[in-house]
Formats: C-alpha cells, structure tokens, sequence
C-alpha cells in the first residue's frame, strides 16, 4: 500500500507536466482564435473607412473635367484671365470638399492650374508626366494612385480623369485626397494598421516609424518599378526588421525593434480598387499570457484539490474531537452572544430615554423662548403704562367735559351744538380703541407662520405703539420708506415687536439730549430689504458691545428693562431667516441694521 501511494506521488508531478503542456497549447490556440475573430473586425472596418473615404471622391474629377472654364482652359492654356478663374474654381472647391489638391495638366504634363497656385509649394508649372495616374488618364481612362507627393512631400490618394472635348483628350484633371486623417485614426489604439502596396512597402501606418518600411524583400525589380513612378518621390526606403512565420490556422510576424522582438498574428485584406493591402497586427503577448495565467490557475487548482484531498484525509481521524470542540465553542459563543445581546438592550434603552429628554427638553427651551419673548414685550407695555395712562386720561377727561357740556346744550335747546360735542366723543373713543387695539395684537402670543409682509403697514402699527413713548422722552422720528412699497417675509407682530423694542431703546438713548431725532429707514438691495434705525444717543460702549444682544443683559438701572428686547429681537429675525446687527456711528450714536429677504408676492398673507 505504501509502496503504490509512493509511486503515486512520483507519477503525479510527470501527470501534471504532461496535462500543463497539452492545456497550455489548447488554451493558446483558443485565445489566438479568440484575437483572431477581433482583429477580423477591426480589419473590416479599416477596410470599410478606407473604401468609404476614397469612393467619396471617386466621380468628383469627371464632373469636374466637365466645367466650362476647365475645358475652355485646356483649349487655350495660355489664357491669363482663364487661369485665374480656373484656379481660384479649383482652390474654392477644394475648401468645400477637404481635399488635399486639384490641378489640371496639359497632355505634355504640365501643370496649368490648380487649387494651390497662390501656395508656396504650388504645382502650376510643374510636370507629372511620370506619373501613372497622368499616363492612365492621358489613355482616356479613370485612373487611381496613392503616393508621397514630390512637391508637397505629402501622402495621398490620386484620381485622374482625362479632359475630353469631342474625341480628343486635351488634358487631365488631378484630384488629390487627404489619407492622414484615417492613419491618425489607428495611433494608440489596441492593433497595428497599415497599408502596403503591391512591392510590399508601407505607406499608411499607425506607427509612424514604419512608413517607407518594406515587409518584402527590396529587390531591383521592385525598387526599379517604384522609382519608375516616383511614388515615394525622394523617401528612403528600408526593409523592416521583421520575419513571417505560419501556423495551420495563424500567419505571425516577429518584427525586431531596439534590441527586442515582438511577435504579432496578422490578418491581410487586399483591396482591388485601391490596389492595396490592408493589415493588422495583433500583439500575441496578451495572449500568451492569458494561456499561460490559465493552466497556471488550472495547475494551482489541482494542487489545491490534491491538498485538500490530503487535508480531508488527515482531518479525518480528528473530526470527532473537532466536533466536541465546536459544539462547546459554539455554547460558549451562545452565552457570550446572549450576555452581548442583553448589555446592547440596555445601551439602547439608555439611548432612548436620553433621546426622550433630549426632545423634552427642546420642548420645554422652545416654550421658555416663547414665553420670553412674551415676557419682554409685557415688560415693554409695562415700561408704557405710565404714559398709556395719560394717554387715555387725556381723552376720557376731554370726552367727560364734552359730554356735560352737550347735556346743558340739550336742555337749553343748542342741539347743533350738542351734537358737535357728540362727534368729538366719538372721535376720541376711536383714538382710545386704535390705541387698545394695536396694544392687544401686539401683546398676543403670535404663531410661526411666515408670509409676505407690507413695511409700511408694520411701521404704521408700530408707531401707533411707540407714539406714547416718544412724547415722553419728548423725541421725533425721521421715516423714510422709499418710492416703491416693500414687502418682507417674515410676521407681521413679530417685526413689529422687534420695531418697537430697538425705537423704545433709541428713545431712552435720546432722552434728556439736544438732538432726539429717531431716524427709520428702509430700502431694497438685490434681493433683501434693509430696514436701519439710528439714533444721536451715546451709543455701544465697545467694551460691552459683544454682550447687547445677549438675554438679560442691560445697561439700564434697575426696575427699568428685564434685559430681554435685543436678545428676543436678535432671536426674531433669526427665525425669519434674516440678520440683526448693531453698528457705532462715526457722527455718534448707533445704527441697527435688519436685514430680510425680499417678498416679491403682491398676496397679502397673515403670518402671525
């Protein structure tokens, strides 16, 4: 038994060798056959790109050689005027088509218009006799050739049509297309493409190292023919460093560069009409080493199943004290799951108790704030009552001595009279309700809607509340709300309260001073209203100038502010998504700015 486990393992290495080698030339050969369908297409649609960019051009040279002036020219090539106007003919048209030349030549080769006649490398005077296309042509033919241009040095695609007038060729049109712009096409792309012709040299590559390379021997057949047609013009040519070698199913090319080698598989596809080979070449590298990745990982995984076959065999004879040891792992783990269950339930119920007093006492900061808010402006009627008092005093005192004095009218039958008096009565009980009525709103505990608010409207009810408090600190206001009515978002009571806080403060500013003019501006900026009260008073110390908008903080004495109106206005604004800021004036005083965003609604919406 030993004995045939031994030879086993000795056999197995030579098994697996064996195996490798077999899988390494199957697996090759089906990436190659894999690379090979790919490069098929690319090949197809070089092909077709190649064959759809030149038989655009292909019936432009006859149509041209049909035109007036081209015809009228090859008949009397030494008309001047003709020239000009064939030239610039041709040079038009070339712009309009994207073509590289168009030139006409006489039936002795040269060339007597063509559409770079004002260029520096112009063909007029040139001649093209040598060339095949010329000679094609000249035999009443629709000629094709592709060469390095001897003028130009430019690379390109030639079609020749001969002039004919009646029976006779007078001369030959040239037309001249662009093929650089195909060839920019296969740079850096995953094949090498190029072109070859029937001697075996490279005229349009993707590398432009290879051009004027040839995958054929040079021999002086070929290098006579080629230099017959000049189709290189002064190029040299040199033969690349490559050897071909073929497989049943697979041609491959070894091409040698910089002290390297690289083997391509190459797909060939001539084209008749072009009299050219198309080729593209397949770097073989990728898959080889995807061949070799693959009986790699088919090898790794037969060690791997041998391994887990012996692994399996070892752990055999211990499986069942493996077993006793996981089942008490596992009731240990049981037990230390159960007691980590239970300290995450308490972890979460503690959470959630913090959440719950976390939300009430949010709450309960949120009803504080509103009672503040109330709170300070109670504290503001508070500071009025005095003032209020005379205020209504005033008028009952008025409306008293009118109602007596309309009694004794009555009784001595003065009823005109009596009724003057009446009306007077009625005017004050109005001015007492306006005044109750503006102090009852602005008292109330207002909500959090927010809409389009009118300035004006707010700056009027606030006056009807400061008006009081203004006569006894014996102090004006200056208001300018501009031209155009302005309309904020924000509430209605809310603004006013915030109004009536920072004018009641300018008011105590002012007070006793020889200047006591409150000035109340509003404007808009893009999309913001600014609305600015200052006043002449001594202004914010900058000692103190951080703390003014902090609750509770006052620089009155005592019995005369809670400290809370700069705070709650400052709050306020907040809220309605705007700022209030306070500012030192250089002539003196102080200047607060609101700054609110802009309601371009017309709609009047209550918001408080």
């Amino acid at each position: 038994m030993k004995f045939r486990l031994a030879l086993g393992f000795l056999l197995l290495p030579l098994l697996a060798t064996m195996l490798a080698w077999k899988g390494y030339a199957v697996t090759t050969d089906s990436y190659l056959r894999e690379a090979t369908a790919q490069a098929t297409t690319a090949l197809r649609l070089a092909v077709t790109a190649l064959d759809g960019h030149l038989n655009r051009y292909q019936a432009l040279p006859a149509l041209i050689a049909d035109h007036e002036d081209v015809q009228e020219l090859v008949t009397r090539p030494r008309d001047r005027r003709l020239r000009e106007a064939v030239n610039t003919y041709l040079k038009d048209i070339n712009a309009l088509l994207h073509s590289s030349d168009i030139y006409v030549i006489t039936p002795d080769g040269e060339t007597i218009a063509a559409s770079n006649y004002d260029g520096p490398t112009s063909f007029v005077g040139q001649n093209f006799s040598y060339r095949p296309y010329f000679q094609e042509a000249l035999r009443g033919q629709q000629s094709r050739f592709y060469a390095l241009g001897t003028t130009s040095l430019k690379r390109g695609y030639y079609f020749g049509s001969p002039i004919q007038i009646g029976d006779e060729i007078r001369g030959v049109i040239v037309f001249k297309v662009d093929v650089e712009s195909i060839e920019a096409s296969w740079q850096g792309g995953e094949y090498r493409i190029f072109v070859s012709d029937p001697e075996g040299i490279i005229f349009m590559s993707g590398d432009p190292d290879w051009l004027y390379s040839s995958i054929l021997p040079l021999t002086s057949d070929r290098l006579a023919r080629t230099e017959a047609s000049r189709r290189y013009a002064d190029a040299t040519l040199r033969p690349l460093p490559m050897a071909e070698s073929n497989a049943p199913d697979h041609r491959f090319m070894t091409v040698s560069s910089g002290g390297s080698s690289r083997e391509y598989l190459v797909l060939s596809q001539y084209m008749p009409d072009a009299d050219w080979t198309v080729n593209v070449l397949v770097d073989t590298a990728s898959a080889y080493t995807q061949a070799l990745t693959a009986v790699a990982a088919a090898l790794l995984l037969i060690c791997l199943a041998g391994l887990g076959v012996a692994i399996v065999l070892q752990r055999r004879a211990r499986l069942n004290e493996r077993i006793s040891m996981q089942a008490e792992a596992q009731v240990e783990l049981e037990r230390r799951v159960d007691e980590r269950t239970a300290d995450l339930a308490r972890v979460n119920a503690q959470i959630e108790e913090e959440i719950a007093e976390r939300r009430l006492t949010e709450q309960q900061l949120r009803r504080t704030q509103a009672d503040l808010i109330q709170a300070g402006k109670l504290a503001g009627l508070g500071q009025m009552s005095a003032a209020l008092s005379h205020e209504f005093n005033q008028p009952l005192a008025a409306a008293k001595t009118y109602a007596d004095s309309a009694a004794l009218l009555i009784e001595r039958g003065r009823s005109d009279e009596a009724t003057d008096n009446i009306r007077r009565i009625s005017g004050l009980v109005d001015r007492m309700a306006a005044i109750s009525k503006h102090l009852r709103n602005f008292a109330r505990k207002p909500n959090e809607k927010l809409g389009p608010v009118p300035v004006e409207e707010v700056v009027r009810d606030t006056m009807e509340i400061v008006s009081v408090r203004l006569k006894a600190a014996a102090a004006t206001i200056d208001i300018d709300l501009g031209d155009k009515p302005l309309v904020v978002r924000a509430g209605s009571v809310r603004l006013q309260q915030v109004l009536v806080n920072i004018i009641s403060n300018a008011a105590d500013a002012v007070e006793g001073l020889d200047d006591r003019t409150i000035r109340l501006r509003a404007r808009q900026e893009d999309h913001k209203v600014v609305l600015t009260v200052s006043d002449r008073g001594p202004g914010v110390a900058p000692a103190i100038a951080e703390r003014i908008f902090d609750p509770f903080f006052s620089t009155k004495g005592v019995g005369k502010g809670l400290g809370l109106g700069l705070s709650i206005s400052y709050n306020i604004i907040k809220d309605f998504g705007g700022s209030l800021i306070a500012t030192n004036l250089t002539e003196g005083g102080v200047e607060f700015r609101i700054e609110l965003a802009a309601e371009n609604s017309n709609a009047r919406e209550a918001a408080e």
